[in-house]
């Protein structure tokens, strides 16, 4: 009996996170969930196990990049491989409001940075796997700020480019080799998210979102045709204008 392909979900969340991991699901693929914490992990599991997905949930902050690789590895000796990537945590915290880029300093970016380094961390931990079974899926997401001009945003404009150009530098590096890394773009609010949530929770603080929102299921669905037909680096989603 074979065993089936495994997709790590770095940065589980109820909106994008689990869509991806329901989506790599139904194509036969067997789930690994990573978030900074366990808190919400059994319902996310129980969710893919009524859908016939196997799932198993682990721990770790992307920021601290021993555990992380420790959390890999495991994934990897459970079950002896690794063939697809999601990378994408979220917000650190959930009620910081970004400085201007004219108010951004060296610091502010370098803690901005913190979320895109590990991207690095992960990619060097599972590239050797999937360049020796000559296959492997990477894909990323990112804001919109990586390819529009958004001041507002400051250092998170610049990580989100760098990580933008990490992964279509990579999908450039890697085309010849089977190895297909993507990027999704994305401008807007993704429903059932964690920001989503808060925002809507708040209107008399951050006003009425209207119709300003993103469906992470069409999301998850443009982040497997792009693993699966490999024909695009990246895909990009906005409801900005």
């Amino acid at each position: 009996m074979s065993t089936p392909k495994v997709a790590v979900v770095i940065g589980v969340g109820p909106g994008l996170g689990m869509s991806v991991a329901h989506r790599f699901g139904r194509e036969g693929y067997a789930l690994a969930l990573v978030s900074r914490s366990d808190t919400r992990h059994a319902d996310y599991v129980a969710s893919l196990a009524a859908a016939g997905i196997d799932a198993g949930s682990y721990v770790a902050d992307v920021r601290d990049s021993e555990r992380l690789g420790a959390v890999l590895d495991a994934v990897a000796e459970r079950y002896g491989h690794i063939d697809a990537v999601y990378y994408g945590p979220g917000a650190l915290d959930l009620d910081a409001r970004p400085e201007s880029i004219t108010e951004t300093d060296s610091a502010g970016v370098r803690e901005a940075m913190s979320w895109m380094y590990p991207a690095v961390d992960v990619v060097n931990k599972v590239l050797p796997g999937m360049v020796e079974r000559g296959d492997g899926v990477l894909v990323f997401a990112g804001g919109l700020s990586a390819v529009v001009p958004m001041p507002t945003l400051g250092a998170l404009a610049v990580s989100s480019a760098a990580l933008r150009n990490y992964a279509l530098t990579l999908n450039a590096a890697l085309a010849d080799r089977k190895i297909y890394v993507g990027n999704l773009v994305i401008g807007g609010l993704i429903e059932r998210g964690d920001i989503h949530q808060l925002l809507t929770a708040h209107p008399e603080r951050f006003g009425n979102i209207g119709e300003r929102t993103l469906n992470p299921d069409e999301l998850a669905d443009a982040a497997w045709e792009l693993a699966a037909r490999r024909d695009r680096a990246e895909a990009t989603f906005s409801v900005l204008g």
